[in-house]
């Protein structure tokens, strides 16, 4: 089993930009990879996820804002947020996926002021 480390977080103004990183400790080539995200007081949600060959899938609220990526080479998975907004304020989780069995980093907080 990986482990997953984010990167990134921070604050940012409403309409800014910030590009999350996940850090594996071994290959990612044969998991499925995922953003979820919490906020304080909701439920862990799915943001954007990306399959072994690549295949991308967004939540609504994230849909031409968002973009997930990978990098097998480098055990990584980016996800590109642009357009910020305050809603998007929440700890940003990376999770590895691997048959039934799902993998998370620890997070990294992510704030958007208005």
């Amino acid at each position: 089993q990986v482990q997953l480390v984010e990167s990134g977080g921070g604050l940012v103004q409403a309409g800014g930009s910030l590009r999350l990183s996940c850090a594996a400790s071994g290959s990612i080539r044969l998991n499925t990879m995922g953003w979820h995200r919490q906020a304080p007081g909701k439920q862990r949600e799915l943001v954007a996820g990306i399959s072994i060959r690549g295949t991308t899938n967004y939540a609504d609220f994230v849909k031409g804002r968002f973009t997930i990526s990978r990098d097998n080479a480098k055990n990584a998975v980016y996800l590109q947020m642009n357009f910020l907004e305050p809603e998007d304020t929440a700890v940003y989780y990376c999770a590895a996926g691997l048959g039934s069995v799902i993998t998370w980093g620890k997070g990294t907080l992510v704030t958007v002021s208005a």
